[in-house]
């Protein structure tokens, strides 16, 4: 350690400073600030300032070294460490035990106890699950080897958890419909808007069985799938799920599941918001009567003739809280951000509902820019005499047509590959358009709003897909599957719940800081954190209300706050 001064116009500050190593690079960090001249005159008028401050320095770095030998004489360098015994933990879990304590979920586990006779702990072993599949997902064998590295849990038997698993498939709707309830009370639940949407997931088998069945995969692999429906709510949290053959229609799956939720959760009046996929006439029905309601994307290039003319006819526009109306063919396309709109009533089919189309500018230059690299794409196929046989709705394959010809003189066909030119003009029509259908009697700038929140629900696709490793699915058994997907259904909630206590950081940065928040025995119950120290370990901490940044986390401290998490919050009643 050594003194630094600064220096200004009046006076000289005095620090005691250090070399350290942040991130690999060298710099120095303030140890104690002594003071400016005229206070160190004042307090210690027997020496010079620089004297003074040059004998505090040594003595700091005499402390520090004696605090290092104290911890180095308490190893030794000749000595092997103990053999298979644990040495690094995860402490990570403390803080999705903190919100999965408030779920309800140890209360609806001794109720399946009690009635069962089960002598293994339900919940502990549904707990170790939620957290595994966060931090590190894998199989279940897998994940009772993690387990192992999460410092004072218990840890259950592998065959427990298997059995676990076949008890809670069967009980997956009173556990989900308590995890509703509880949760209101740690995070508002907005259920005025409910999103429905489907997705699959892939098993690496061979044949097909029981729900793992062929089908459409979103992944486009040639496995039997599964497929999901998730219900969410207005606030991004999940709310309840169905599980449907991997070969079936994903339209019949929603009508069940409301209806589950609207008997579980004692929910009535709200709107449910769904792609094009999901908006067949029965479910617009079916959410047409009482104090229900339906918006649901509409393809614009699957409408009737009449419609389809009147959405794309450049007149009679308008903003939101504007009556102006505008011509889109005398906007200026390259830099108009607004977003215009109209409306008009379909009756048909027993129902009535209104056609909503939009029309943004900056939609129709990102569409443009999106095509015009699967146009270049395709030019290259074209030019190297290929042609893409997938023929998905974004393939560049799209774009290139043969043209078939023989030459004089020779009698085998030629190919030739070209641009279709055609095909991309009739594409190039409806960028910028976008159309939904709804009973909802509200502002533009509400529905707009309503629709432009569904992209939450693929973000929860998204993150069980690549951040909880939902998939390839190894468990084999009905039932288990069933538990899987519940296990990794309350895993979503739980850390979207963690996700709003955190906000401003991705998915990606708060689940690696959590695997990261790992502690080392030094002694019998003692630890030191090992993991770095950042602006975002600062806010969890914060949010959280305990710290595991100590330089020493003592086997009574660890206690405290495991227990502390563990327990759950009394909320006043509304």
């Amino acid at each position: 350690m050594r003194v630094k001064v600064t220096k200004n116009k009046n006076s000289q500050s005095f620090y005691v400073i250090k070399d350290v190593n942040v991130a690999g690079k060298r710099t120095t960090k303030i140890v104690a600030a002594l003071g400016n001249e005229n206070q160190l005159r004042e307090k210690h008028p027997d020496y010079e300032p620089l004297v003074w401050a040059k004998k505090q320095a040594k003595l700091l770095t005499q402390k520090e070294k004696a605090n290092q030998n104290s911890l180095i004489k308490s190893f030794s360098a000749a000595k092997l460490i103990e053999k298979d015994k644990q040495r690094s933990f995860n402490v990570g879990y403390l803080f999705l035990q903190d919100i999965l304590s408030q779920l309800g979920l140890k209360q609806a586990c001794k109720k399946i106890q009690a009635q069962t006779r089960i002598k293994y702990d339900l919940y502990n072993i549904l707990a170790l699950l939620i957290y595994a599949r966060i931090l590190s997902p894998s199989s279940k064998k897998s994940s009772l080897a993690y387990m192992q590295e999460m410092l004072g849990v218990d840890l259950p038997n592998l065959h427990d958890i298997y059995r676990a698993l076949s008890l809670l498939s069967e009980r997956k709707e009173e556990l989900v419909s308590a995890s509703y309830h509880h949760s209101i009370n740690v995070k508002p639940r907005d259920t005025r808007i409910l999103y429905y949407d489907c997705t699959n997931f892939y098993f690496e088998i061979e044949a097909a069985e029981d729900m793992k069945q062929y089908g459409v995969s979103k992944e486009h692999r040639p496995n039997p799938i599964i497929q999901m429906g998730l219900f969410m709510d207005a606030n991004g949290l999940p709310l309840s799920f169905t599980l449907f053959d991997g070969n079936k229609n994903e339209q019949p799956s929603m009508k069940p599941l409301e209806k589950e939720i609207m008997r579980d959760f004692h929910l009535s009046d709200f709107v449910v918001c769904t792609d094009a996929g999901l908006s067949s006439n029965q479910n617009r029905k079916y959410n047409s009567f009482s104090n229900r309601h339906f918006i649901t994307t509409q393809s614009i290039k699957k409408l009737k003739k009449n419609f389809k003319d009147w959405a794309l006819d450049p007149s009679g526009w308008q903003k939101p809280n504007d009556k102006t109306q505008y011509n889109l063919n005398e906007l200026n396309l390259e830099t108009d951000n607004s977003i215009y709109y109209k409306i008009r009533p379909i009756n048909g089919n027993d129902l009535d509902q209104n056609l909503f189309v939009t029309f943004s500018p900056k939609y129709l230059r990102y569409q443009r820019q999106i095509r015009q690299g699967q146009i270049d794409r395709a030019i290259k196929q074209a030019n190297s005499k290929q042609k893409n046989k997938r023929n998905n709705p974004n393939d560049p394959g799209r774009f290139i047509k043969e043209k078939h010809f023989t030459k004089e003189g020779e009698k085998a066909n030629q190919v030739q590959y070209l641009i279709d030119k055609e095909r991309i003009k009739k594409e190039k029509m409806f960028d910028g358009f976008y159309g939904i259908c709804t009973d909802l009697e509200a502002s533009p700038l509400e529905l707009i709003k309503i629709n432009k929140n569904r992209w939450e629900i693929e973000r929860c696709f998204r993150e069980m897909k690549t951040e909880f490793h939902v998939r390839p699915v190894y468990v084999r058994r009905e039932d288990r599957i069933k538990s899987h997907f519940l296990v990794c259904f309350l895993a979503l909630l739980v850390f979207r719940l963690f996700k709003q206590e955190i906000p401003g950081y991705s998915s990606y940065e708060l689940i690696k800081t959590l695997r990261q928040f790992n502690l080392a025995e030094i002694s019998a119950g003692d630890y030191i954190p090992i993991f770095q120290r950042t602006d975002l370990t600062d806010k969890i901490h914060d949010s959280f209300g305990f710290r595991l940044d100590r330089e020493l986390i003592t086997q009574k401290y660890f206690k405290k706050i495991y227990k502390q998490t563990k327990k759950e919050k009394k909320y006043a009643k509304n």
